[in-house]
């Protein structure tokens, strides 16, 4: 199992060529914005800036610039009238909590989301950098649990899922809290560490009570403890993490599917410690259960 996740990783990693062609679209994209903006500031954040994108991940990018409101309209005429998105792709979220514009490149089909004055996005894809610099096996795990989700339908927060933000921070706090130190090792078994992170999230883990705390080298903490924080008095959700970066924001709060991601968690547990497990092979002819 270790082989085949490192196999796995080496083959899902972004070519050169497939960054390359990101990083066009990007600059696209760009000249519009500056066009109609010369002295705005248009940044990646998320999984593209990180590197922890699957080849079906889209393109995050907000623009910093001085607007009274978010000039979502302006640039949706802009980017409709150089045809840079397909002309049916390109939709205006004004109401969502981030108002975003989101569209397809037209010459590449990859799906990009534009957001304005948002700080949150660059100061997150810092800081999961900075935690892929200490846990080397990081990355190699949040592939594998992003493809697992994105083939079930759990890794958009709108399907009932999970967003991107909530699965690394839950990796980064069970690497931070495995009671094995070894576990942050470079040369630690991943095939043993995806097993335990299963049963972690789909067994082990008090979803009803518990909160997960990544900050001052991570901690569980009672729900009652991170509602003390919260602020307007919200009441933290069923997966419950707080955000590193912004303590008061509950970063799993909109993840209401997050026990249909701890059944799918506890099922893979399942087959994979069967399958690994001395007795699997003694019955050759079984794996395909």
């Amino acid at each position: 199992l270790h082989e085949e996740i490192i196999d796995f990783y080496d083959f899902m990693s972004p070519r050169p060529e497939e960054a390359a062609m990101r990083r066009e679209v990007v600059k696209r994209i760009e000249t519009v914005i500056k066009d109609l903006w010369p002295t705005a500031d248009v940044q990646i954040f998320g999984s593209f800036s990180t590197g922890l994108y699957l080849p079906t991940s889209d393109i995050d990018l907000v623009v910093f610039g001085k607007w009274e409101r978010p000039p979502l309209q302006l640039l949706e005429q802009a980017l409709r009238k150089h045809n840079v998105a397909e002309p049916y792709s390109i939709k205006v979220l004004d109401k969502a909590t981030v108002p975003i514009i989101k569209l397809t490149d037209q010459e590449t089909e990859v799906k990009v989301d534009i957001s304005f004055n948002v700080e949150t996005g660059v100061k997150a894809a810092r800081f999961i950098k900075e935690y892929m610099k200490k846990y080397s096996l990081l990355p190699y795990l949040i592939l594998v649990l992003k493809q697992f989700l994105l083939q079930r339908d759990l890794n958009e927060v709108f399907t009932g899922g999970i967003s991107s933000y909530s699965l690394i921070l839950m990796a980064i706090s069970f690497l931070q809290l495995h009671p094995r130190i070894d576990a942050r090792r470079a040369d630690e078994n991943l095939g043993m560490l995806l097993i335990e992170f299963f049963e972690l999230y789909g067994r082990n883990f008090n979803y009803l009570k518990t909160g997960i705390r990544i900050k001052n080298g991570g901690a569980y903490i009672a729900k009652e403890e991170i509602m003390k924080l919260m602020t307007n008095g919200y009441r933290p959700s069923m997966l419950c993490i707080e955000d590193p970066l912004l303590p008061g924001n509950d970063v799993g709060r909109s993840s209401y599917g997050a026990m249909q991601v701890k059944q799918v968690f506890d099922y893979a547990y399942i087959v994979l410690s069967h399958a690994v497990s001395p007795l699997a092979r003694s019955y050759p002819n079984r794996d395909s259960e």
